[in-house]
């Protein structure tokens, strides 16, 4: 499979290609070998500040914003539209440039095809509320967009990640300043062919590779940008959530995760086992709702650990491109050292009985054969911080009681798996675990429809259906009296 490559990588400001202004750049690498394979410009203060100005001015002058919403949809299901039909580029670029899986790289690219035609559909069906006081006032909520969105994408998944922000961004009337993640620029610089396609308007949305640290840090901080949209590492989150504050701005931010899956002695062990599995491996373990630590009661605990790590082995680990591939090449050498660190960890902490370190096959590139740690103390480093790889821990329980304790003893909040054929119990303790999103009996399938966010450090507020149109737009109160004003009259004293 040969995958074209662009010979650079540009920013993409108010319908134009561009390099930085002072014309700097930074290497990208292929996961699979780790050698520079193209360059992306890296932009700078200066750069988001051209970025800003030019959605600015399509906001404030532009017909974007003032658009029918059944104007903007059709454009969004063009996008759609293209994106679908361009399902297999899409899917081996991301998975050339992230080490993704092929076949699940196809997966994401269907799914962000799905993102625009849902909230290009929502913005069209939505209806605001509206209250009655019969004979003396009416009172109806008006949504209007905000302004420049500012967009912060991670790593893993990249384009469909970008996706659900820009679908709802869009919709509702906003203008984007988009900052993808450094590590993977390939398929973002895809957006702006799209959309030009699509008729989107020029200024609408604008590019702007870069580090975080530059790039990401002066969208945050930029006075002109009301709206922050960011999926990261939780201690990021905290960096923008400062940065943000004197500036008053809207966060919205899906953090790390540490997310257990609570498997009952009653439970379906096969279909326990198999999305127990995927959910800790698929994607490469870089995803951030992954079922990172497994909790098992004790009676099936044995025939679990047993048979899970015996599975965990056979997960085929090679070339992204192959479409045979269930584990490809982590994104980056940095990323692929702290993961390794953590195994070393792992090895002073519990009982390796799966994997372990890099495929005896596999010399060079990214990639780390998928490692199962039994007998798991609670506070072992692997149990309480997030590793972000293809490395799960696992950990036996006796009663509900210590299984709720457990489950909630981290600092993260975003997901949690819940086995048990024992319905009571399933909904009961569903409630009780301190997570933003449960799934009972069932793997990370998800209605479109539902808000997606975490709790404690794994998140601030919530995007999804309504929650995305809530955060994407201001919602203006109007009020309006019926009959004569009652209004209390002052100054007609003596």
């Amino acid at each position: 499979m040969t995958v074209e490559i662009p010979a650079r990588i540009q920013h993409y400001i108010d319908g134009k290609f561009v390099d930085s202004v002072d014309g700097d750049t930074f290497d990208v690498l292929n996961p699979v070998t780790n050698e520079t394979y193209v360059q992306a410009a890296a932009g700078k203060q200066a750069d988001i500040d051209r970025a800003v100005a030019a959605a600015r001015r399509a906001f404030t002058d532009g017909p974007w914003p003032t658009l029918l919403p059944r104007e903007r949809s059709r454009v969004l299901h063009r996008i759609a539209d293209i994106v679908e039909s361009r399902n297999a580029k899409l899917a081996e670029l991301e998975s050339f440039d992230s080490g993704l899986p092929i076949s699940q790289a196809l997966g994401q690219a269907k799914r962000a095809a799905e993102n625009f035609r849902f909230f290009a559909d929502l913005v069209v069906a939505q209806a605001d509320d509206a209250y009655k006081v019969p004979g003396h006032q009416v009172n109806y909520v008006n949504r209007k967009p905000i302004g420049v969105a500012g967009l912060i994408t991670p790593w893993n998944t990249p384009f469909m990640l970008e996706s659900w922000k820009l679908g709802p961004a869009l919709a509702t009337g906003n203008t984007v300043v988009l900052k993808p993640a450094e590590f993977t620029p390939l398929s973002a610089s895809l957006w702006a062919g799209i959309f030009e396609e699509a008729g989107l308007p020029h200024g609408v949305f604008n590019l702007v590779n870069g580090l975080g640290e530059e790039a990401g840090d002066a969208l945050v901080k930029h006075p002109d940008v009301p709206l922050i949209s960011f999926t990261g590492e939780s201690r990021t989150g905290e960096i923008i959530f400062a940065n943000a504050a004197p500036h008053l701005k809207g966060l919205s931010m899906e953090l790390g995760g540490k997310s257990p899956a609570v498997v009952f002695a009653d439970a379906d062990l096969d279909a326990a086992i198999d999305a127990t599995i995927f959910g800790v491996f698929s994607l490469n373990g870089e995803r951030c709702t992954a079922g990172s630590r497994i909790l098992v009661q004790r009676p099936v605990y044995d025939e679990f650990v047993e048979r899970y790590a015996a599975q965990a082995k056979r997960v085929v680990v090679g070339d992204p491109q192959d479409p045979a591939t269930e584990v490809g090449a982590l994104v980056h050498p940095e990323h692929h050292a702290k993961v390794m660190s953590y195994i070393e960890i792992g090895k002073t902490e519990a009982r390796l009985v799966a994997g372990g370190g890099r495929p005896d096959n596999l010399p060079d590139g990214n990639y780390v054969a998928p490692t199962v740690f039994a007998d798991v103390r609670p506070d072992a480093r692997i149990f309480q911080e997030e590793i972000f790889g293809p490395v799960v821990a696992i950990t036996p329980f006796d009663t509900e009681e210590e299984a709720l304790a457990l489950a909630n003893n981290t600092k993260y909040g975003l997901a949690a798996y819940v086995w048990t054929n024992d319905l009571k119990r399933a909904h009961t303790f569903a409630q009780s675990i301190e997570a933003g999103m449960v799934w009972l009996n069932s793997n990370n399938v998800r209605d479109l429809r539902t808000p997606f966010g975490g709790v404690k450090a794994s998140g601030l507020g919530h995007e999804g259906g309504y929650r995305s149109i809530d955060f994407y737009t201001d919602q203006q109160a109007v009020h309006i009296t019926l009959g004569a004003p009652r209004n209390p009259t002052f100054g007609k004293g003596a």
